[in-house]
């Protein structure tokens, strides 16, 4: 049922996948960023083109040139450029793989939330019922983890979790015990 649902999942995510890794090619992967300190009358400012590493400079990047004449190579000169390069699309595939995970993990928490408590009263009551011949002595839902606990017909994850967690909270109970009212603290 969970590998129905992963492959399920998977099928919406390709044409998903499909769409975003066509549409990569709008993105730009390459610039040339400069950065120009203020200068005279000119405020400082942040210049990005689409531009080659050759020609990755002041005077092939910053347009329109904020001066004129003789104070365009001094104002160059202060401007630091740099060649940048990215791959858009590794991003997209690690942006997708995460939403999956995190679609497949917000799925599997709706499972734990509201199927398997109901999962698990069914079951319960149908254990009850095939045991109240041993246990109608005097409570019945007294020993209801005890019925689970025996049961292991259906050797699952679940069960084995909650039974690794049931001897936890014994031991913290026994060890709240032996620090609240014994006053002794384990070694």
């Amino acid at each position: 049922m969970a590998m129905a649902r992963a492959v399920a999942a998977a099928a919406c995510l390709l044409p998903l996948c499909y769409f975003l890794l066509a549409e990569s090619k709008s993105f730009e992967d390459i610039r040339c960023k400069c950065i120009c300190p203020p200068y005279k009358d000119n405020a400082g400012q942040i210049y990005n083109k689409n531009v080659s590493q050759k020609d990755c400079d002041c005077l092939h990047v910053v347009d329109p040139m904020p001066v004129a004449g003789q104070d365009v190579e001094a104002y160059c000169l202060r401007c630091e450029c740099k060649y940048e390069e990215r791959s858009s699309v590794t991003i997209q595939v690690t942006i997708i793989i995460y939403l999956s995970i995190l679609g497949l993990l917000l799925l599997y928490m709706v499972y734990l939330t509201l199927l398997e408590p109901l999962l698990k009263r069914r079951l319960f009551r149908s254990q009850l019922m095939q045991n109240e011949d041993e246990f109608a002595d005097t409570q019945p839902f007294a020993n209801a983890h005890e019925v689970l606990s025996r049961t292991r017909s259906r050797s699952n994850v679940l069960n084995k979790v909650e039974h690794a967690q049931q001897r936890w909270k014994k031991q913290v109970q026994e060890q709240r015990k032996s620090v609240f009212d014994r006053h002794v603290v384990l070694s």
